[in-house]
């Protein structure tokens, strides 16, 4: 489980969240929704452990997570082979030369066997349905196709829990529905699904909960996803829609 108590974060003077408190059960299907700085993108890196609070705790499983512990690198392979984070620009997760490379990066630095390893990679590239990219240059590819390798690098760890950053920005129609499957598939697996978005139209049956940011950087809404989204004025007034 995942637990934020009373967590505030700031870049440099500005404030990105404000006194925020929540808790995400194992197995959850979760919506950030919110107009842009409002926070959702900030909550994930926090979520993912690439930032840490300025005051409050981040508690996974009844530990709680500090820039400290994270710096030991045995605690650290453990926290991220549990979370996985797919960043809203993909580039940013692009770093080797090939595709297969690329998702094999991950199962290699957890110390797995070539056989493992080879395994992890193809199950990968089969589900994303990538196979046909196995040795191309990812910086090569179109938007929808590095979308799927980054996604596939982070499930070849095999996560528990797999935060999404606007992952149905700059993707072809196609890509998203695809998108919009796999994440079912995933949740119905039992992974817990925490996903920043603001592309309503593709993301219809995914989510079982919304959580709302203001321009504040508060949470002003927690419930179920239906509810809140079928809103129009409250979204209306929050800059939503």
């Amino acid at each position: 489980m995942i637990e934020l108590k009373n967590v505030s974060f700031k870049y440099k003077n500005t404030l990105a969240l404000d006194d925020i408190s929540l808790n995400i059960k194992d197995g959850e299907s979760v919506a950030l929704i919110g107009e842009n700085g409002s926070g959702k993108s900030t909550l994930l890196k926090l979520i993912n452990g690439i930032v840490s609070p300025v005051s409050g705790e981040y508690i996974v499983d009844n530990e709680v997570i500090t820039e400290k512990r994270l710096s030991d690198s045995k605690f650290s392979k453990k926290f991220h082979k549990k979370i996985g984070f797919v960043f809203q620009n993909s580039v940013t997760q692009l770093f080797c030369a090939t595709v297969f490379e690329e998702i094999a990066f991950g199962p290699i630095q957890l110390g797995m066997s070539e056989e493992e390893v080879e395994e992890r990679v193809n199950d990968c590239l089969e589900m994303l349905n990538i196979d046909k990219l196995r040795d191309r240059e990812p910086y090569n590819l179109s938007g929808g196709e590095k979308k799927k390798v980054a996604i596939a690098s982070v499930l070849a760890l095999n996560p528990e829990v797999i935060a999404f950053d606007e992952p149905f920005n700059e993707i072809d129609p196609k890509s998203k529905r695809f998108l919009r499957d796999l994440i079912l598939k995933l949740n119905e697996n039992g992974k817990t699904i925490i996903c920043a978005t603001h592309d309503f139209e593709y993301i219809e049956g995914i989510f079982n909960r919304a959580i709302v940011f203001s321009s504040e950087n508060k949470i002003i809404r927690d419930g179920n996803y239906e509810e809140v989204i079928s809103d129009r004025d409250f979204l209306r007034e929050n800059n939503i829609i």
